[in-house]
Parts: C-alpha cells; structure tokens; sequence
C-alpha cells in the first residue's frame, strides 16, 4: 500500500501542471511590463485618428497586482486615460478611466467589457458591455454602443491596444524592445 502510494505521488509530481488558460497566459505577458513606458504610433489611417497622429503616444503599465494591471497612456500632454486590466472569475476586464487634471473622474469613464472568448495569449478582445452601452447613450455616443476592444501583447515585439466598431478601426502600436 505504501509503495501504491508513493508511485502515485511521484507520477503526480512528474505530471505537467495544467497548462495556463489564454486569459493566465496574456495577464502574465501584460504583468511581465509592469514598471516600464513605451512610446507608440497610430498604425490605423482614419481620420477620426487626427487627434493622434503628430503627437508623442506613451503607455506606461504602472501598477500591477495579482488582479489588475493599470496602464496610463499620454497623447502629448493629454494624461486623461488609463487602461485597466482586470480578472474575472470567467476571464479579464479591460476598463478605461478618464480623469480631469484635478483628478476627478470624467462623465464618460469606467466604459469596456469583458472577454467572452478565450482568446490567445498574445491578443484578448473585449466587446462592449451593458454598462458602457447604457453610459454611451446618456452621453449622447451610441455610435459606440457595438464597440470591441483589443490589447496584444507579443513579448520583445509588440504591444497594440485597439477599437473597432462599424466604420471604425483605431490602432496604435508600442514597440516593446525600447522599454524603459
């Protein structure tokens, strides 16, 4: 009987550990930045992108917990937005919160979604959720009511947040080797 036993922990301990889910795998990539600022592009060519295009574009993943990654990004001076990355118990939040420069929040904030795919571990989507739906109609912005975020994270490449809705696609790329 002990000898039973004693295989059986042994093949336990050689056993792989249960391979990470998607979602794991792309907060680890995320959290693997934590403490580093990159500067990025506009890679999309629509002109709703003007408000962009010619400015310096810096994300800085600033804080990382186990759960949440907050990651400010600065168009020029502009250091309204944060996006924050967060777990759920069926996968990952990505929320934005927009702030004044006195620090208070924003009208339109605290809108995203949730992952309702697995995903990969370089590229998670999140489609828009109730809230955010109901928040853009109160602010007079149901264009954006059918919105779906993206992050991808490519270690030692690149680092992409986007949006795309019907008639819109916005990207803006961060090389990830000149992290500083």
């Amino acid at each position: 009987m002990k000898a039973f036993a004693l295989t059986a922990l042994l093949i336990a301990l050689a056993a792989p550990a249960q391979a990470a889910t998607p979602q794991d795998a792309f907060f680890a990539r995320l959290s693997a930045l934590c403490g580093k600022s990159f500067t990025g592009k506009v890679a999309t060519n629509d002109p709703a992108d003007t408000a962009f295009v010619g400015k310096p574009l810096v994300m800085q993943v600033k804080s990382c917990t186990a759960d949440e990654i907050r990651i400010p990004f600065a168009v020029g001076d502009d250091t309204s937005r944060t996006w924050v990355v967060t777990r759920t118990t069926t996968g990952l939040r990505l929320k934005h919160d927009h702030r004044h420069a006195d620090g208070t929040e924003d009208a339109v904030s605290q809108y995203g979604g949730d992952t309702t795919a697995s995903g990969t571990a370089s590229r998670q989507e999140f489609p828009v959720d109730q809230f955010s739906k109901d928040l853009f109609v109160r602010e007079n912005r149901a264009v954006s009511v059918t919105n779906v975020w993206a992050m991808e994270v490519e270690p030692g490449k690149v680092f992409a947040y986007e949006l795309r809705r019907p008639g819109r696609h916005f990207r803006v790329e961060f090389d990830l080797p000149g992290g500083s």
